[in-house]
This record gives structure tokens, sequence and C-alpha cells, in this order.
């Protein structure tokens, strides 16, 4: 069944050890790794792990991401030198938790665009719509240029980037 049409929430856990090169290995079978992701309604709300902490083994998870980078695969992490340094020091066992607030609360106040429940000024406008940025500003400063662009910082709907105004000058 699709996560989507589920009626409770969802862990998904023990992911592959190649699409987590961070992720500690699972002590019952290396081949997977000790991480877990939770979905509500098809929605991933959270990601967590236990950090992999030897040096040895994140130097060679690197080695085999800058392999698969090499062979094409854009999503494949490079190198850290200064994480696997960092690492060789010693870090003690660790594990980190990501919750997205923002679709927790769109689920809380049954919300289906991420808009009406985010904090930033300025989002993507609707389809065919121009954002409210450039039109003050053309009003302030007719014959002014201003371009807008895709941001890679905040989501307008699940998925959708942002849209940033920024002002061209001379």
């Amino acid at each position: 069944p699709s996560l989507r049409t589920l009626p409770h929430p969802i862990h998904v856990t023990k992911f592959p050890l190649d699409i987590s090169p961070l992720a500690r290995a699972a002590d019952d079978d290396p081949r997977l790794t000790d991480r877990f992701e939770t979905y509500i309604y098809g929605w991933e709300v959270a990601n967590g792990f236990t950090e992999l902490n030897d040096p040895r083994d994140q130097r060679r998870r690197f080695e085999a991401q800058l392999r698969e980078r090499e062979a094409g695969d854009d999503e494949a992490h490079q190198m850290d030198e200064d994480f696997v340094t960092a690492l060789e020091y010693g870090m003690p066992p660790t594990g980190g938790l990501g919750v997205g607030i923002d679709r927790l609360t769109m689920l809380l106040t049954n919300s289906t665009s991420i808009r009406d429940v985010i904090a930033f000024p300025v989002l993507k406008p609707a389809q065919g719509s121009r954002p409210a940025a450039v039109q003050q500003q053309q009003q302030q400063q007719p014959g002014a240029e201003a371009s807008v662009i895709n941001g890679a910082e905040g989501v307008a709907e699940m998925g959708q980037p942002s849209t940033s105004v920024v002002q061209q000058t001379g």
C-alpha cells in the first residue's frame, strides 16, 4: 500500500547503508543502518539516525560516494576531509533527530498548503500572479527592473521552491 493511504503514522527503519552515508551500521546487519523516518499521511515529518563515529568506515563510505558521483549520481556525497579529521580526534556515540515543524503544523491545522503555516514573508506566488514584492517595487520605482528567481531556501508548496525577488541595480 501507499504511505499516503495508511491510517496511522509509519516509522520506516533500517535504511540501506548505500543511501545513509553518515549513519552507523546496524549491529544485526551491516548492510543496514540505525536510521528511521516517520511518515504521516505520506509526508515525511521526522528523520533520525545514530551518527557514524568510526573515521575509517566514514572515509570508505565517502570514497564509495565519490565513485558514485563520478558515475553520474548527483546526489552522492562529496569527500569531507575536515569531517573525517574531526572523527579521528574522537566523537562519542551520537544520534540526531530532525522534525519538520512546518509539516506537523500543517497536519495539526488541517492545511493542504505549506503557505498557510510557514512564516516566510515572500512565498511563491499563486499560478499566474506576480509577487507582491515585485508589484510594490515597481510602484515605488517606475521603470526599475526586478527579477524573480527560484530560491533554494524555503518551500511554498510541498516539494516546490520558494520565490525570491532580487532588484537589479545600475
